[in-house]
């Protein structure tokens, strides 16, 4: 009998939550109407908290001492004059490396000598054509004047 009365408890338990969670769409609205409203009203100062924290940062600026403000710019001044120098390093690098393979200093991209030569050697390697036998004379077409390139090429072609 017990189990019983505890089922009817919980089978109307069950009823009352679910008569309770049902809402209808004016109910859905005004909770997340509420709810808009309340975090609305955590911002509502956002803007006066914006202009207090830029009148914040101009005083804290207005009231460091020369000496600071000579120390931060010259501080950013070194870090340029150091990559200046480190870009003037590597360009010298470049061009000395140009120079000693006859490769032009702008292909070369390594940050140090051994990178720029083995660059070089790579880009030499890849512009030499490999099937081509290399001419000495220029390539130009001599003919002795009596007979034509024709007859001289068909008179070494049976020679060979």
């Amino acid at each position: 009998m017990e189990t019983v009365n505890q089922a009817n408890e919980a089978t109307q338990e069950q009823k009352t939550n679910q008569a309770e969670a049902k809402f209808t769409q004016a109910d859905v609205d005004r909770i997340v109407q509420d709810r808009l409203s309340r975090e609305r009203e955590k911002y509502v100062d956002y803007t006066a908290l914006k202009e207090k924290a830029e009148k914040f940062d101009k005083i804290e600026e207005e009231s460091k001492s020369e000496l600071q403000k000579a120390t931060e710019r010259a501080t950013a001044l070194q870090t340029e004059l150091d990559s200046l120098k480190k870009a003037n390093t590597v360009r010298e690098m470049r061009e000395k490396v140009a120079k000693e393979t006859g490769v032009p200093a702008n292909l070369l991209t390594g940050d140090d000598a051994d990178a720029c030569k083995a660059q070089a050697k790579q880009i030499l390697e890849f512009s030499r054509p490999s099937g081509y036998p290399n001419v000495k004379d220029g390539g130009e077409v001599r003919t002795t004047g009596k007979r034509s390139t024709r007859e001289e090429f068909a008179e070494w072609f049976n020679a060979q």
